[in-house]
């Protein structure tokens, strides 16, 4: 048992390097004195540079069964290749957000050592959600990404539309939560075991009722469709994206997202699924929970879409995209195969780098206008045509247009789509796709169709601070890069596409 555990926590040395870094910012907060001005940012960043390495230094041997990698105390955690890549996703989101906290001043006011420990014990839970082999882990995990996530989304003490979006985050949480939970009971009363794998070997033998089993899977449906809003799941997104500081929104946009759709894969594939030997799986249970996710899936993408097109707040704008992005996604779930696994893993990594570049932009015009509505926007293409530029290709990769990265992760998405001859959903998914054209091309007409310098007129410039718009280039090359050479990338995706199970 003792060597057990010691190589239980050799594999989670990037889980206590967030927990020691987030003691460390609570201490740093409880000492009274005058402190740098950025000494908190730098222990955050150096604590995630840490979780980063352990976790690089893991990957090459995940899924070996050699004493270091598997699964670890008592069945409640698994160490594999698919849990790192999110733990990987998870620290760079959680970099970025720390870096676009900078420009708030708002939040150093607030308290900006309470912010990062929050933002840091968000990250903690992501990276347990992630890797739960068990339902009692599944539900800690999922209340440690929440409760950090309330209190963020309200983080503005004293303003109205923050708390507004916190006590709305708190409230739909809860009934997701209950549901969630609830639907475990039913589970755990019918497999009579919390172990993933031990779920799928009772479904598989047992004959149980199939309205039984149906209506257990809707109710855990309810906490993941929260977790990733979904429809009809969604409805706290656009008001938390509103209310919430525009660098927790873009964090709440791609973390915990990204943190529910590695868990609803985990939790669907490994107790709901079969593995067959060509690579693919079957479900289990007497109920076709794929064809579930499939509705939902069209369902969330068609109404993020369509409300996204009424939207002038940016936030709110990017708040329905992500409802739609998240329908897209679902659609790589439904197939149950090796290269839809691959082709959300791919997805995600490339939404992360599009979706926080172009919240960067929101961050950076708020801070200059003090608005976040689109006319804020009017001839940002002229009076800085670098950061124009740079937020045009990042709004035509989420649309999924040539050459962008958003291109290539939609490509393979629909791909595997076609590949289990699941037509209809692809269909869906691209004339959705042509629909998000339409509010994505609406920014960007409001950046360089309106509010032209008249002729012979100098044109108005807009200076940002060097070091975001060095950030902003990054992210708008990185998706012009893997837009063309993708390579690299898609094979971690693919190499990373595998569940450990007990």
């Amino acid at each position: 048992m003792t060597q057990e555990i010691g190589r239980g926590v050799g594999a989670f040395f990037p889980e206590l390097m967030l927990v020691f870094t987030i003691v460390l910012l609570i201490v740093m907060d409880v000492f009274p004195g005058k402190k740098s001005a950025y000494l908190g940012v730098s222990l955050a960043l150096s604590g995630l540079f840490l979780a980063f390495l352990f976790t690089l230094e893991q990957y090459p041997m995940a899924g070996m069964r050699d004493g270091r990698m598997g699964i670890y105390f008592s069945g409640m955690l698994a160490v594999d290749r698919f849990s790192l890549f999110f733990k990987l996703m998870f620290v760079v989101t959680a970099v970025l957000t720390v870096l676009l906290s900078i420009t708030e001043r708002e939040i150093r006011k607030q308290g900006e050592s309470e912010f990062l420990a929050l933002t840091l014990t968000c990250v903690l839970g992501m990276f347990l959600f992630v890797a739960a082999n068990n339902l009692l882990m599944f539900y800690l995990a999922i209340e440690m990404v929440s409760i950090p996530s309330y209190i963020l989304s309200g983080f503005y003490r004293g303003n109205r539309r923050s708390a507004e979006a916190s006590l709305k985050y708190v409230v739909y949480g809860a009934a997701a939560s209950g549901m969630m939970i609830y639907g475990f009971s039913l589970l755990y009363g019918m497999a009579g075991t919390l172990d993933l794998g031990g779920i799928r070997d009772a479904l598989a033998k047992g004959n149980f009722d199939r309205t039984a089993v149906a209506t257990t899977v809707l109710l855990i449906l309810a906490g993941f469709g929260y977790k990733i809003a979904a429809v009809p799941f969604h409805m706290w997104c656009p008001d938390i994206y509103e209310g919430a500081p525009t660098p927790i929104t873009a964090f709440l946009s791609v973390g915990p997202k990204a943190a529910g759709f590695g868990a609803l894969i985990r939790f669907f594939y490994l107790a709901m699924s079969e593995p067959d030997p060509g690579g693919t799986w079957h479900a289990v249970g007497a109920t076709s929970w794929p064809m579930v996710l499939a509705i939902i899936s069209v369902a969330t993408m068609t109404l993020g879409n369509l409300a996204a097109l009424m939207q002038t707040n940016l936030k709110r704008l990017m708040a329905y995209s992500s409802i739609a992005h998240a329908g897209y996604l679902l659609m790589g779930c439904c197939v149950l195969s090796q290269e839809g696994l691959t082709a959300i893993l791919f997805y995600l990594a490339i939404y992360l780098v599009m979706n926080m570049g172009a919240f960067l932009v929101v961050v950076l015009v708020a801070e200059k206008t003090g608005s976040e509505e689109m006319s804020a926007f009017r001839g940002l293409g002229w009076k800085n045509a670098y950061v124009g530029v740079s937020m045009a290709f990042l709004l035509f990769s989420l649309v999924g247009l040539p050459p962008t990265a958003g291109f290539i992760g939609k490509l393979y998405l629909f791909s595997a789509l076609i590949q289990q001859q699941w037509y209809w959903l692809a269909l869906a998914g691209m004339l959705n796709s042509v629909v998000s054209l339409f509010y994505y091309a609406k920014i960007i007409r409001t950046m360089f169709l309106e509010g032209a310098p008249e002729e012979g007129a100098p044109a108005e410039t807009v200076a940002f601070h060097p070091g975001f718009g060095l950030l902003l280039g990054v992210m708008a090359g990185l998706i012009l890069v893997f837009g063309i050479y993708w390579v690299p990338l898609f094979d971690l995706a693919q190499s990373s596409a595998s569940l450990l199970s007990r």
